[in-house]
């Protein structure tokens, strides 16, 4: 049995994926973060809103992100004074992340904007909560 291109899911997904990073990059331009720089500012943040000081791996952890990659994004939002990066009194090797005030005012702002991004894009699915569920299986399958 022959497949085309639009018969395979991993394709589509790959197209979808595509046009989707494209809408978020957009949304983003105006707070001037990229999208990775996203992902790992609002994980900090929800973390930190959770009541807890996360470390860098914590973080990327929870964005699926290298843990190596995410600490030089990390070193770019300290940079931009968005977080703070501090040695853990428990391990001078980790380094606690707490996102500032400038930081949370920033990350508020675009997780309100790209999660309207996400409810036009997704608009077209018809029905969400099976996407939903059906997209967090798949992701969580790499934890298996």
């Amino acid at each position: 049995m022959s497949l085309t291109p639009d018969d395979s899911p991993g394709f589509l997904l790959w197209r979808t994926t595509l046009r989707w990073q494209r809408a978020v990059t957009a949304a983003l331009e105006p707070f001037d973060l990229t999208h990775v720089q996203f992902v790992l500012l609002a994980c900090a943040w929800w973390l930190n809103r959770e009541g807890g000081r996360p470390n860098q791996l914590s973080v990327a952890r929870q964005a699926g992100a290298d843990v190596k990659m995410a600490s030089q994004v990390l070193r770019k939002l300290e940079d931009k004074g968005l977080l703070v990066r501090e040695t853990d009194p428990a391990d001078s090797r980790a380094k606690l992340l707490r996102v500032t005030d400038r930081g949370r005012e920033l990350i508020e702002r675009a997780v309100a904007e790209v999660e309207r991004t996400d409810a036009a894009f997704f608009a077209a699915a018809p029905d969400r909560p099976a996407l939903v569920s059906t997209l967090r299986a798949l992701a969580d399958g790499e934890r298996r």
